[in-house]
């Protein structure tokens, strides 16, 4: 059974820093795409940043690149979301989740959430003074 679970969460000021964590078991990471995503009150499901199975394409979404990184660790079956300069537009439930599609452009269509499958229960992130 895939399970995964994300962690790494919390209340942060504006500027820090937070890096999410997302542990795959029942699943070897290393062969398939991994999204991140987040969604706060009142709003849709939004892809943040994804890596692509096969060719570790990434793609992150304007309103964080520079400030986000995605990546993995073979070893730990984890892949990581860094994200630094926080800002409390950053506020939202973060959730990964599995992809299946092979690119090697970064684009939005394939970090929808609708083309991802076998989501974690989300970790809350909070930016505020």
């Amino acid at each position: 059974q895939v399970q995964l679970v994300e962690s790494g969460g919390g209340l942060v000021q504006p500027g820090g820093s937070l890096r999410l964590s997302c542990a795959a078991s029942g699943v070897t990471l290393d062969v398939k795409g991994i999204g991140w995503f987040r969604q706060a009150p009142g709003k849709e499901r939004e892809g943040v940043s994804c890596i692509s199975r096969k060719t570790d394409a990434i793609y992150y979404a304007d309103s964080v690149k520079g400030r986000f990184t995605i990546s993995r660790d073979n070893d730990k079956n984890t892949v990581y979301l860094q994200m630094n300069s926080l800002e409390p537009d950053d506020t939202a439930v973060y959730y990964c989740a599995i992809g299946e599609w092979t690119w090697d452009r970064g684009s939005s269509w394939y970090c929808e959430a609708g083309k991802y499958h076998s989501w974690g229960q989300g970790t809350q992130v909070t930016v505020s003074s």
